[in-house]
């Protein structure tokens, strides 16, 4: 598993004379993290924080970033917005290609009223019957979904029948939760399998969440067309 670390970030701050505490920009793509952590710890003042193309699973460890405005978690295997409620700078959020099934989950960032800019195109949720509409109506700090501008006259269409829609969007979580659990288990037995074939060495050199082999290579292909 690869942490991040002092030394790392510090490799990642030459511009800034490899002082970490000061930083206002790092960038960590592409270095097959697993986590985020220390970062709100060790750079308080960050004002950008790229951690695209990387293994991350969860949203962590970054709400104590007040002045962070810009975060990129594109291509990582995030399932659920979370715990950003503290970053009360947040203009924009990229997590493009993702494993966000959650819709419902972009209420958490209802608190961050200075979000202007959200990509989840590339997620499941993104294919939810509804999906803009539910974005638009529950975030009206929004100005742009996907690159796409929300103009006023959308804005204002997206509250009518928002309750039918917020219902589509919990029967969609739901079938998707099953289908995810359902993948998880065949991926479990696969393993099991391929731990008792004579010959395994027991090391795993591919782990994306346990995902389906269909869905992993989907993923791997939409990662190879954005780096």
């Amino acid at each position: 598993m690869v942490h991040i670390t002092e030394d790392l970030i510090r490799r990642r701050a030459e511009h800034n004379e490899c002082e970490i505490f000061s930083l206002e920009e790092v960038t960590l793509h592409q270095q097959d993290l697993e986590g985020i952590e220390h970062i709100e710890r060790w750079c308080k003042e960050l004002k950008i924080l790229y951690l695209q193309n990387n293994l991350i699973p969860r949203i962590e460890n970054v709400g104590r970033l007040k002045k962070l405005e810009y975060l990129n978690l594109a291509l990582n295997n995030i399932e659920v917005i979370e715990n950003l409620e503290g970053c009360e700078s947040l203009q924009k959020l990229d997590l493009t290609v993702n494993f966000v099934g959650l819709l419902s989950s972009v209420e958490s960032l209802k608190h961050n009223v200075h979000l202007a800019d959200l990509y989840l195109v590339g997620n499941p949720c993104s294919e939810f019957q509804g999906y803009r509409k539910y974005v638009v109506a529950t975030l009206p700090q929004l100005q742009r979904l996907d690159g796409t501008e929300i103009s006023r006259s959308e804005r204002i269409r997206s509250l009518q029948g928002l309750e039918e829609v917020r219902k589509e969007v919990r029967k969609q979580e739901t079938e998707y939760l099953k289908r995810r659990a359902k993948e998880r288990e065949e991926a479990g037995e696969e393993a099991g399998h391929k731990e008792r074939t004579p010959g395994f060495d027991g090391r795993w050199y591919t782990d994306i969440n346990n995902t389906d082999p269909g869905l992993t290579a989907t993923w791997k292909t939409r990662r190879g067309q954005r780096r």
